[in-house]
């Protein structure tokens, strides 16, 4: 073999293991894509856009300060078979950051618009943590007409004015004011119960403190202090079948859930943290699996 052919031989396998360690380091390919899209006040927010399918399209809302990607392991498991939709709320994530309607309602609307945008016809709202009051408040301003099922994943749905849970809200604002950073390490540690890989811990530290801390006391504070604290009224208005995912914590929130909605569907997840869906993706991704058979 001559000197030039060999050396084109050498290249190509450095060229093809270059690749390979490329591939590794990135990970499985993303079956997904960026999309923004520009709300009614003039907000740009980002969300991911992947999959097809002929049933309902699955609109993942994340929770306090959370990027729409914490939804990986669901979005890589029904974008084989549906059509899936992750939204940056405004001021988190890859969403426009913006001193205004960082509340319950505003981010509801938001929701609203996404559906809009994404022309779907019939959708499953699936909300984590905040984006459970604002999957409620959905219901309540819009009604169901373009929602084929209501996921509520891991938050209260009524917090009492006197309770040791508004107490225990209220001492979070305080942590949050004071220290930030620590704040936010602990909160994002303290969501799993199963190891995680500290890279992706920091990553979710970086992305939730890339949120104003002006911004994410407004959020908390109007959502479990200052404003709104009991939805029961919302889930009355739910006329859609219900799942609730909720940590061993939230048997109390179950119980109300079940008492306003009726043949709603409860699982509760015995070992898993608030971030149920990261602890145990294989166990929750089955339990919503069978959840969307039950609406064809």
């Amino acid at each position: 073999m001559r000197p030039s052919t060999i050396g084109s031989v050498v290249a190509a396998i450095l060229l093809c293991s270059l690749a390979t360690s490329v591939h590794a380091q990135q990970g499985p390919r993303r079956p997904w894509v960026d999309r923004w899209f520009i709300t009614s006040d003039s907000v740009r927010l980002h969300y991911l856009s992947g999959g097809r399918g002929s049933g309902p399209a699955i609109v993942f809302v994340p929770g306090w300060t959370m990027p729409a990607d914490i939804w990986e392991p669901q979005l890589r498991y029904f974008a084989r078979s549906s059509r899936v939709v992750a939204l940056d709320p405004r001021s988190q994530g890859a969403s426009q950051r913006t001193s205004d309607g960082n509340y319950t309602d505003r981010r509801a609307q938001d929701i609203h618009e996404l559906i809009a945008q994404i022309k779907a016809p019939r959708v499953v709202v699936v909300g984590w943590s905040m984006g459970v009051p604002e999957a409620l408040q959905l219901v309540e301003q819009y009604g169901t007409t373009d929602i084929a099922g209501l996921v509520l994943v891991d938050n209260f749905v009524q917090v009492p004015q006197t309770s040791q849970l508004a107490a225990f809200m209220d001492t979070l604002l305080f942590h949050l004011l004071r220290d930030r950073p620590v704040f936010t390490t602990m909160f994002v540690h303290g969501m799993y119960r199963t190891p995680q890989d500290s890279a992706y811990l920091a990553r979710i530290v970086r992305t939730s403190l890339s949120t104003p801390t002006t911004t994410a006391y407004t959020l908390l504070a109007s959502t479990f202090a200052t404003g709104r604290r009991d939805w029961r009224a919302a889930l009355d208005r739910v006329d859609r079948p219900l799942l609730f995912v909720g940590s061993a914590l939230m048997r109390e929130t179950a119980d109300t859930i079940r008492a306003h909605v009726r043949d709603a569907q409860i699982e509760i997840f015995e070992n898993a943290g608030h971030a149920l869906f990261v602890d145990e993706p294989d166990h929750f991704n089955q339990v919503l699996a069978d959840f969307l058979r039950r609406l064809r």
